[in-house]
């Protein structure tokens, strides 16, 4: 049972140390990464070159889970109420101003507002309550599809490419690739 006390610190304190919550909305659970800001979690996403945000809409509950930054596994669960903020709104600069400085990578870094306010969505996951108690399955989940994921085995030849081995497997005295096996005294091969 979650400690009325303890949920609301657990969850600020556990969201604002990790990386990336996962957030389910009414699809699969995604990794997103976040700001902590003013009580909630704020995501940007849903343009060209940013996170999707499938499932989370405005006016609905997600299921957030925050994992342990030292241990990755679960450390705490909440449901959100999830709120779009509307661009360029006193709220919106302000949620900007603090994602701008955690996104990394971004190819426009000085027009990037521009583009967030024109092609994607601000969020805003307000916490309403913190389940802090571990559940019975282990909630793994089979990944999402991708166009990444191959289905072909893997060539019988990839361990000889990686690990420099010749047809035998084995190296000879002079450390060529060969067959394995050993000299005698005489420099004269001889079968192990």
């Amino acid at each position: 049972m979650t400690d009325p006390q303890l949920g609301p610190a657990l969850v600020e304190e556990a969201t604002k140390k990790s990386g990336l919550i996962w957030v389910q909305g009414s699809g699969p659970a995604r990794a997103l990464w976040h700001v902590w800001h003013d009580g909630a979690a704020l995501l940007v996403g849903d343009g060209p070159g940013e996170q999707p945000l499938p499932g989370l809409v405005a006016g609905a509950d997600a299921r957030v889970t925050v994992r342990s930054k030292d241990k990755g596994g679960r450390l705490v669960a909440w449901t959100a109420a999830v709120s779009e903020l509307v661009p360029r709104s006193e709220e919106w600069e302000s949620a900007v101003a603090e994602l701008k400085g955690k996104r990394l990578n971004a190819p426009d870094a000085e027009t990037m507002p521009e583009r967030w306010a024109r092609e994607c969505r601000v969020l805003r996951l307000v916490p309403k309550d913190a389940i802090t108690d571990l559940p019975e399955a282990s909630g793994a989940a089979v990944p999402l599809p991708t166009p990444a994921t191959t289905r072909q085995p893997v060539p019988a030849s990839l361990g000889r490419l990686l690990l420099g081995r010749g047809k035998g497997g084995g190296t000879e005295k002079s450390g060529k690739p060969g067959k394995s096996g050993s000299t005698d005294k005489g420099g004269k091969s001889r079968k192990p």
